[in-house]
């Protein structure tokens, strides 16, 4: 696999699992409301693509060597992964009551994080894989008490 396309699956697929799953558990958190985190699902998952993949974009290109078939296939694989790995997320929400779709939600997430850090790491791999699900877990956590404390805030 060409070194641009696995750069930016590798960015997509991290950003999205990660982000979408800080949103997903925050909004459930604090609304409990399906709609709401379908809605946010389907947003963050195109409009974050379009943010991460132009950043990519810009990050590729101030880079010096790099052709422009390398920072275009880097800004297509990590726009096309981040949005493709957001919308997963969409059928537990859709197709489980929500308390199941949260949990199976965590669950896809870790393994996709797990996955890949497997593939990507040489040396140390579970170190590699400790670390990444770690910070993961650790965005699961910090976004479901900002998603509390924002509704006990307001409510």
């Amino acid at each position: 696999m060409k070194t641009s396309i696995k750069k930016g699956i590798g960015f997509g697929l991290t950003s999205g699992v990660i982000t979408t799953l800080g949103l997903i558990i925050g909004l459930n958190s604090g609304t409990h409301s399906k709609s709401i985190i379908i809605s946010g699902i389907l947003i963050i998952a195109i409009a974050d693509a379009l943010s991460d993949s132009l950043g990519v974009h810009i990050s590729e290109e101030s880079e010096k060597n790099k052709s422009q078939s390398h920072i275009w296939n880097t800004t297509f694989a990590t726009f096309f992964s981040k949005l493709f790995f957001a919308l997963t997320f969409l059928v537990p929400v859709i197709f489980l009551n929500i308390n199941l779709a949260i949990i199976v939600s965590i669950i896809w997430g870790l393994l996709l994080i797990t996955t890949f850090s497997y593939y990507i790491a040489k040396e140390n791999k579970l170190k590699i894989i400790t670390e990444h699900l770690l910070i993961t877990i650790l965005v699961i956590i910090t976004t479901h008490f900002i998603g509390k404390g924002i509704s006990n805030f307001f409510t």
